[in-house]
This record gives structure tokens, sequence and C-alpha cells, in this order.
């Protein structure tokens, strides 16, 4: 049986919440990913969506290992890089990079755009200096940029083009996974079709696989055959998309997808029954017991308060959830 290109096992970050004070002690945990797993195999694309503070991104830093886990398994081709040193990454970054959420944040506002997208080819060492310029110059034209704007700094470019620039610093090392957080929600709407048009050219040209972060469900559908629904550090759902948009089984997912723009619906009148959710997110630092989303949903009964539901299958339909009175 072939080893999936990236396993993930229990994963678990939990961050000290520390007292003020002369002398401080820890007094507490933020719960950012509390158990975690999930499944994805070479050049495919899985979604993760979730309203913030569902702990997405943390997800996705401890996978690229931007952040060590409190616990669990982070398997690459078979090998656990949870509890891995940095030189033991080093080799391991060229196959697993990132792309930001903050285009402008991420670029280094004193470097011309030449050495920030030729910086993981200086510091693998996989291009002689003397090709360098020409390897930048083909990676900027590549992700649609003007090859002789390589002398530009960061803020001489528009939000689109900063993020083209992270794109193509992202794939420099040609890797086998990219972690997208949120790539394109600080971009105006008419750019973010070109940046998920120019990634999915990425996918078809190298092969590589996406973990793909986001809120916004339309565009995860239109990238993501399969999505996984996470809500307070946990996933909820997870099913390949037709299955999810059509008939979601948490009402969680539910609810998320009742405030998606229905196109279709619009257009013979009417409009689809908003769900409105009662309620705050609950605090990571002390999240309700047994199911964490049953101070919020309106099927919680007894079992939800001392029972945490399992994600597992729900008859024949394909993917899996983490209710306890799933939908029909």
């Amino acid at each position: 049986m072939a080893v999936p290109l990236l396993e993930v096992r229990d994963l678990v970050m939990h961050f000290p919440v520390r007292s003020r004070g002369v002398v401080t002690r820890t007094i507490g945990h933020v719960k950012a990913v509390d158990g975690v797993s999930l499944t994805l195999e070479a050049g495919q694309s899985l979604g993760l969506v979730g309203e913030s503070g569902s702990g997405k991104t943390t997800t996705g830093r401890l996978i690229t290992r931007l952040q060590k886990p409190t616990s669990g398994q982070i398997l690459y081709e078979g090998q656990d890089i949870a509890g891995a040193s940095p030189r033991e990454l080093k080799p391991l970054r060229r196959d697993i990079q990132m792309i930001f959420q903050d285009p402008y944040t991420s670029l280094n506002p004193r470097q011309p755009v030449g050495e920030i997208v030729g910086a993981p080819l200086a510091i693998h060492n996989l291009v002689p200096p003397s090709k360098r310029l020409a390897r930048v110059q083909e990676l900027l034209e590549f992700v649609g940029l003007n090859p002789e704007h390589y002398n530009r700094y960061p803020h001489e470019f528009s939000g689109g083009q900063r993020q083209r620039i992270g794109i193509a610093r992202a794939i420099a090392l040609q890797p086998k996974l990219l972690v997208a957080d949120e790539p394109v929600s600080a971009l105006d709407v008419s750019i973010q079709a070109q940046v998920i048009n120019l990634m999915q050219d990425l996918q078809r040209e190298f092969k590589i696989a996406f973990l793909f972060i986001a809120h916004d469900l339309s565009i995860v559908r239109h990238f993501c055959p399969e999505i996984a629904v996470m809500y307070l550090g946990k996933i909820v759902e997870q099913a390949p998309r037709d299955e999810l948009y059509a008939h979601p089984k948490h009402p969680y997912t539910k609810a998320l997808l009742s405030a998606v723009p229905d196109i279709a619906q619009a257009t013979i009148g009417g409009r689809r029954e908003r769900i409105r959710l009662s309620g705050d997110v609950p605090s990571p630092i002390n999240p309700p017991s047994g199911c964490r989303f049953r101070t919020r949903c309106w099927k919680a009964q007894d079992i939800c308060a001392t029972k945490e539901p399992p994600l597992a299958p729900v008859g024949a339909a394909p993917g899996t959830v983490a209710c306890h009175f799933p939908e029909s």
C-alpha cells in the first residue's frame, strides 16, 4: 500500500497562558489545535475551512513546522517530523513550503524582489550564483510578473502582484506540498480569481499537493475536491466537496453553508434560509465539555454535554462527521 504524502495523527497545540506579575506561572492553556487528523495524497488538494479562531492557521503552521506541536504525529512520506530538529528539517524545507495570508508582511521591505525569490535557491545551494538571476526571472515570468522588475521593492507592487511574488518564492524549490494560508483573503475580488487560477496551473504543472486554508467556502469549493471543516480546534466534518455542499451532515457545516451566497437560488427568486447561530464562539482556554459546538447548536441534547462525538462515517454516504445527531 502506497504511503500518503502527508498524514497527520492526533495533532495537538496548546499555548500556555501565563499570569502577570513579578513571578509568572502557567494558569491555563489555549487549546488552539486539539486532536486533528487528516491525510493528503501527492498532487491532491484538501480544503480546511472554519471561522476565525477555529485553529486552521495554527494547523498549517504546525504541518510546515514553523511551530512545534505539543503532541501528535506529522508523517511526511512516512517520516514523523513533529519532533524533528532544525538540522533535520532543513532538507524537508525544500519539499514543504507555505504561502502566507498577507503578501506585504511576508516580504522583506528592504530587499528587492530578486533577492526575496532567490533566497531559497541560495540557502539550499540549488542554482549556481551565476545562473540565479536567470532562474529568478523565469519564476517571475511563470507567475505572471515582468521578469525585468526583479530589482524593484515590494512596496512598488500591488497586493495581487505581491502575492504572486510570495508564490514565486514558494515554488522556487519545486516543493511537493504547499500550505496556502488564506492566500487570497487580503486581495480584491477581481484579483482573487487570477491568483486561484495561477495556483491551479501550478498544481497541474508541478503536481504539487495543496492544503488550502480559507474561510471563504466558495473559493475552497472551486479549488479543492475534498474539504474538512474545523471548529474550536477540531475537525467536525470531512467529505468530498459535492457531498459536503449538497448534504452537510454537521449542524455547524450547515450553518456555514447557509451564509454562502447562492447564485442559482438568486436567479429563480427568493433566498436560502440563513441559519443564525446563537451566542459567541467559546473560549479555547476552557472549551465546552463533550461536543464543542453544543453551546450554539439547535440540536443539542444531554449526551452532547457528557460524551464527545467521534469523527466517523454516517451510513453509506462518503465522508465523516463528529455529531451525535447528524443531518439525514
